[in-house]
């Protein structure tokens, strides 16, 4: 299990984090570089589960700890009228931000957004969607979970849904810190709203590039007992095993679910 004291927190994301060698390891779809095919398929139908059949669905989406990735809000744009991303380390922001602004040199999700398209039923909408996605995400604003208003010094109406992925386990050192994370971005989230999170279980690194990053090593259990702390109803949980042989990181499992904040 990871110690504490190989820990990278915010200044090494800031540092050693590179958003194109991140998104090139883990997210080109189909290609024979990506070790993460299966488990991305994985999360796009868990996300496609929650928002399009499962109807998780409202006015102002925040997604927290966005990294330079949109793959998480294709399904949830087609549910929420306004989507607020966020995260620490300012090279993702930007990254995000070129892609958002249609800008040259942004990643090429395209191959992403055809396989949601082909899920939702119509895999030609593919460019609908990216405008649909450009045009509902309002901002791109720093966070920091480890703060009580973690989008300090923005300060922004209670929303209908948090999305969380792949985030808290990397940006908390013990589970403390993570069960305080957890309430810090309560704070952001409406009695009855919805959070719904994508998990990686038992991983204790990850590699970009040649740095390696660390992450929280979580048990389902541990993750549901914090969330039922923190003030919330788990309503339903999905996992699926890592088959991969990939040395890129260690997880044994990645979970999604959705959680329901029960009323003050």
């Amino acid at each position: 299990m990871e110690s504490p004291a190989s820990f990278t927190g915010g200044e090494a994301y800031q540092k050693d984090f590179d958003p194109a060698v991140y998104l090139k390891t883990y997210y080109s779809f189909s290609s024979s570089h990506c070790q993460g095919n299966e488990i991305l398929e994985f999360n796009l139908r868990s996300l496609f589960k929650i928002f399009i059949s499962g109807g998780v669905k409202g006015d102002t989406l925040i997604d927290i700890g966005s990294g330079p990735t949109i793959y998480q809000l294709l399904s949830a744009c087609e549910n929420f009228k306004e989507i607020i991303a966020s995260d620490y380390a300012d090279w993702n922001r930007q990254e995000l931000e070129k892609w958002l602004k249609n800008e040259p040199g942004a990643f090429d999700w395209t191959p992403v957004v055809k396989y949601v398209c082909e899920l939702e039923g119509d895999r030609e909408k593919w460019a609908e969607k990216e405008e649909k996605l450009r045009k509902k995400v309002k901002q791109v604003l720093k966070c920091d979970v480890s703060k009580s208003n973690i989008l300090a010094p923005v300060s922004l109406p209670q929303a209908d849904c948090l999305l969380s992925t792949l985030c808290l386990e990397a940006a908390c050192k013990d589970l403390n810190s993570y069960r305080a994370a957890l309430k810090n971005i309560s704070s952001l989230l409406k009695p009855g709203g919805h959070l719904v999170m994508v998990i990686v279980l038992k991983e204790t690194y990850y590699m970009v590039g040649q740095h390696r990053f660390s992450c929280l090593y979580l048990e389902q259990e541990s993750v549901e007992e914090a969330l039922r702390e923190a003030g919330y109803d788990v309503q339903c949980v999905e996992v699926t095993p890592n088959h991969s042989k990939s040395t890129f990181s260690d997880f044994e499992a990645v979970l999604s679910l959705v959680a329901c904040k029960r009323p003050a």
